[in-house]
């Protein structure tokens, strides 16, 4: 089966929507086209408005067809890390022929054992995302990684599933149709970001993928080249952005200008004679803060998020794995967050930027990585995989949040506000030490 020809893939993020044109040719991938738009109908990775969705899906698919003059019809698009469930499927058919006889084993016949294997009790509410073969067993005889060809009377399947709500799932499948596309394939998200981010040692020997976006931070574990686990916290950019306007009484727009600008993810980083102007709601003139004091502010946060991701990961003890964690996603372009991942979790950390022309940020990775992830599976796993396309999706709802979206994340606690001078702001003081860090970019 040969994979060579254009791959588009979709990732429906909080804060933003990506796509990328990809010409995949001689195992060589070249992005072509791409768009980038601002999200709508989102709240911490969920779609609660389908149809403001659609419109920030298809503006994303403008942009992305005027830069390549290519028309977008199938996308290969990312299931977010919510809820997601990972267990072991198996399944078992005979093969042989009317009087008994061994047979040889074809495409029909390792569909029917994935079938087979999808064949158990799941709850009414949720449903398959992705499977993804372990081994075959072909009379008995273990650790075949793929059977056609092999003559057999009974062949066997044991299988990773991967298995998400039915709300979700079916909320994205209704964004995408109404947008006039249709899914060439769902892959988990967190495992698409891990492809691409992750060399084949640390996917061997195991790594930890930490991806902060706009609206939550998702943590997964690969090892042996698989997903073990995942965990998502409901915290993200965003929130270091609300953090910021909150504390310095300013505009989220504002907040989000100088998070940044001026942002450092570690105080330590940050010089405190480096002062700038701010714009305080029902102030005319603006007053100064130094990047000490934001570096405070974001610092927060991050801590946080990260002592939350931390006491999950030791639980299942992810974070003694010799791969360590890598960093990706738009929050992760602020300065020092390496340097602060690194003092709470206690292990190596490093981050990764895709090298892409144009699509140099970490934003990207996830996008970029669910076009790699599909143009790296094997003949078998295509096999197994269009099992899932008769999947029959239920009819869509907008996303009723219950306990585990509904709660607002803990209070951070937040430093202090400094004392502000009384005498009269300067109008003409201007900023020192302007550094430009990829604005549009942050998820």
């Amino acid at each position: 089966m040969d994979s060579s020809g254009i791959y588009v893939g979709l990732d429906i993020g909080t804060t933003s929507i990506k796509i990328i044109i990809a010409e995949y040719v001689k195992k060589q991938l070249n992005i072509i086209g791409y768009g980038n738009t601002r999200s709508a109908g989102l709240n911490r990775g969920v779609i609660v408005d389908i149809d403001q969705t659609v419109g920030a899906i298809r503006d994303a698919i403008k942009q992305a067809e005027q830069r390549a003059n290519f028309e977008i019809r199938d996308v290969v698009v990312g299931i977010p890390a919510n809820l997601l469930e990972i267990e072991k499927c198996h399944g078992m058919i005979a093969v042989s022929q009317a009087d008994g006889k061994s047979k040889e084993i074809t495409d029909e016949d390792v569909y029917e054992v994935t079938q087979a294997a999808l064949v158990q009790s799941l709850p009414p509410e949720r449903d398959v995302i992705d499977i993804i073969p372990d081994e075959f067993v072909v009379n008995g005889l273990d650790g075949i990684k793929d059977p056609r060809g092999m003559e057999g009377v009974r062949l066997e399947m044991r299988a990773v599933m991967y298995t998400g709500p039915k709300t979700i799932l079916h909320n994205i499948k209704k964004c995408i149709e109404k947008a006039g596309l249709h899914i060439r394939e769902t892959v988990v998200a967190p495992l698409a970001s891990a492809h691409l981010a992750l060399n084949e040692g640390e996917q061997d020997f195991g790594s930890i993928v930490i991806d902060m976006g706009g609206g939550q931070t998702t943590a997964a574990v690969i090892h042996d080249h698989k997903l073990k686990y995942t965990y998502v916290d409901q915290e993200g950019g965003d929130f270091v952005t609300r953090d910021i306007s909150v504390v310095l009484n300013t505009s989220v727009e504002n907040a989000e200008q100088l998070k940044v600008t001026y942002g450092y993810a570690l105080s330590s980083l940050a010089d405190k004679d480096n002062k700038f102007p701010v714009q305080v709601v029902g102030q005319q003139d603006p007053e100064e803060v130094s990047e000490n004091y934001l570096a405070q502010i974001i610092e927060a946060r991050l801590q946080q998020i990260f002592t939350k991701l931390a006491t999950a990961l030791d639980k299942v003890n992810a974070l003694s794995l010799p791969g360590g964690i890598i960093l990706t996603g738009g929050m992760t372009a602020i300065p020092g967050i390496e340097e602060l991942a690194e003092d709470i979790f206690g292990v190596h950390v490093k981050k990764f930027v895709p090298q892409e022309m144009n699509l140099r940020s970490p934003a990207f990775t996830q996008v970029i990585g669910l076009v790699d992830y599909v143009t790296s599976e094997n003949e078998i796993e295509r096999v197994v995989k269009s099992s899932l396309g008769t999947a029959d999706f239920e009819q869509a709802t907008t996303y009723d949040e219950d306990d585990s979206y509904g709660d607002e994340p803990d209070t951070v606690q937040l430093p202090p506000q400094p004392k502000k001078p009384k005498k009269k702001k300067n109008k003409d003081k201007r900023p020192g030490g302007l550094r430009s860090l990829f604005s549009n970019f942050f998820d």
